[in-house]
């Protein structure tokens, strides 16, 4: 990356991020306005009333420190609105969930994700309404990983991969992606240098991934047994240091 100015920033940005995911509670109900400033916003589309899996719930809109991401209670103070759900005669009304991606957080009836998942329902009647974001929200998200989701949803805002190229990105170090917009860029400019035309950050991004990130992940796996990471992890072991 050289000793820019430029460099040095995104390198100590990158410390700051891996500082904020090592304080991180694996347990904690995810925050629908961390999750999405760290993801960033696109769009809004409303899907109506569904059966939506319990298990995919595992954020909140205003009360993330009430439950657990199980929807455990946290709060003393639950108890009566609790039992008053638990004692309550005939179908309880649909809950409210926004849904990012694979994760599902609650707009309104949190007790009732709670008590569906205390007696160990597998699915709840919802009315979804549905954000679509830069960087895909896998269920497997914690508050620790959002520092590198948001390096993330940076690098895409550089290289705007196509969305069936992104719902399997995943990288643990936010420098990681610095490094890989960096080295994507560069591959970009080089072909400008041979005379190829360019047009925009897409295009870019569509001739990067396909003429050079997945040329390398294929002679990685075609040599490799066992088990063989996320494409872009592989581009970034095999790979980034040697364009």
């Amino acid at each position: 990356m050289g000793d820019s100015f430029g460099s040095a920033w995104w390198q100590g940005y990158a410390t700051r991020l891996r500082r904020i995911a090592a304080a991180r509670d694996p347990l904690a109900l995810m925050p629908l306005d961390e999750t999405l400033a760290a993801l960033g916003r696109t769009a809004e589309t409303y899907e109506g009333l569904r059966k939506v899996p319990v298990e995919g719930v595992v954020g909140s809109l205003a009360r993330a420190g009430d439950f657990d991401r199980l929807f455990r209670p946290r709060n003393r103070a639950l108890r009566v609105r609790w039992r008053a759900i638990a004692d309550a005669v005939g179908e309880l009304p649909p809950v409210r969930l926004v849904r990012l991606g694979d994760m599902y957080f609650v707009e309104d009836g949190h007790h009732r994700i709670a008590l569906a998942r205390a007696r160990g329902a597998e699915a709840v009647l919802a009315e979804v309404r549905s954000v679509c974001t830069v960087a895909f929200a896998m269920r497997c998200l914690t508050l620790a990983d959002l520092p590198s989701k948001r390096a993330e949803r940076m690098f895409l805002e550089r290289i705007p991969l196509a969305d069936a190229d992104r719902t399997d990105l995943w990288l643990d170090d936010p420098a990681d992606w610095f490094r890989l917009a960096d080295s994507a860029e560069a591959w970009g400019f080089r072909q400008t240098l041979r005379g190829r035309v360019l047009r925009d950050r897409a295009e870019l991004a569509r001739a990067w991934w396909h003429e050079e990130v997945r040329p390398v992940v294929e002679r990685v796996r075609n040599r490799e047994t066992g088990a063989v990471p996320r494409e872009i992890a592989v581009y970034v072991s095999y790979g980034l240091d040697h364009v």
